[in-house]
């Protein structure tokens, strides 16, 4: 397993965690012109667990991979936090904010993984 798909494993783990659901991975990988060989994207159900979701991702990465995101923008509201580790962008939505941009969509030629929800 390379050294992105490894840590779009361990994003996932981070976001299961702190019960994060409806995670979606976009394989960008066979792309033109992308920003990133993957998208990570899930949702939490409040500000405060949009956060959790957020600290445990940055914790996971940097104890199981040596990773830290280049850049963290949208906690300020906690409704859609990006998180860039330049080969991986994740996002983490409120799901209101999430129906309404969906991204999923966005990269319609993208192979599309689901994660089943954890109890």
């Amino acid at each position: 397993m390379d050294q992105t798909r490894r840590l779009v494993d361990t994003i996932t783990k981070g976001i299961q965690e702190k019960k994060g659901t409806n995670i979606v991975i976009a394989d960008l990988t066979k792309l033109d012109g992308v920003i990133c060989k993957y998208f990570v994207i899930c949702q939490g159900n409040s500000p405060t667990q949009v956060e959790a979701i957020t600290g445990s991702i940055e914790e996971f990465a940097r104890l199981n991979d040596g990773e830290k995101p280049v850049k963290v923008v949208g906690l300020e509201n906690a409704q859609w936090v990006a998180m860039d580790y330049v080969d991986v962008i994740v996002h983490i939505f409120l799901p209101d904010i999430r129906e309404y941009y969906n991204l999923e969509n966005l990269w319609q030629d993208a192979p599309l993984t689901r994660i089943p929800d954890q109890d």
